[in-house]
């Protein structure tokens, strides 16, 4: 009996410790999966660290399990269809501008209201292949969707991004407006 209570205490003891560790890259996660808004983003995480307690003994990697969670909870609101909360945004702060103009508390702003206003599903979609940097089988596996649904609907959600924020299209383009180099001399061509 006792030897069960140290285990308890143990065990309970490692999951203190991995929270106070890694609660807040899974709270980052938690932020974007739910559009931006931080209140719904720890509701996400704190019911996914209360589900994991239960089965903390039994966990190989705690950090996948989690996410794993995360992701799964996130499924299910969105396929309950929700009502959408709506989040409000203070003024800007002035900054120094950024290269392009935007500073990149603006281009923050930017970014998470265009999310916000992306579906739930295109949401998490692009968060796991671009913030979790999972590849397109994983995010399928994850999501329990096929590979193709995630390509069309990662491309449809990064269509709707730009066209919900054109400011974020200039960020990638320095490198596209400078002319392509030409590696070879030209040649001269005879009638």
């Amino acid at each position: 009996m006792d030897a069960v209570r140290e285990q308890r205490g143990e065990s309970a003891e490692g999951f203190r410790e991995f929270v106070a560790n890694r609660s807040s890259a899974l709270l980052k996660t938690a932020v974007l999966l739910s559009g931006g808004d931080r209140h719904a983003g720890e509701d996400l995480l704190q019911n996914a660290l209360i589900k994991v307690a239960g089965r903390w003994s039994r966990v190989e990697d705690p950090e996948a399990y989690v996410r794993q969670v995360l992701y799964r909870q996130q499924v299910s609101r969105w396929r309950l269809k929700w009502p959408r909360r709506e989040v409000s945004y203070g003024e800007v702060p002035d900054g120094a501008a950024g290269d392009g103009g935007t500073s990149a508390a603006e281009l923050r702003v930017v970014m998470r209201a265009a999310l916000a206003r992306l579906t739930p599903r295109q949401r998490t979609v692009l968060v796991l292949r671009y913030f979790e940097d999972l590849p397109e089988g994983d995010v399928a596996r994850v999501l329990g969707i096929s590979v193709g649904t995630v390509r069309s609907t990662t491309q449809r959600s990064l269509v709707r991004l730009r066209g919900l924020a054109p400011e974020l299209a200039s960020l990638g383009r320095a490198d596209a407006e400078q002319p392509p180099s030409r590696d070879h001399a030209p040649v001269e061509v005879r009638p």
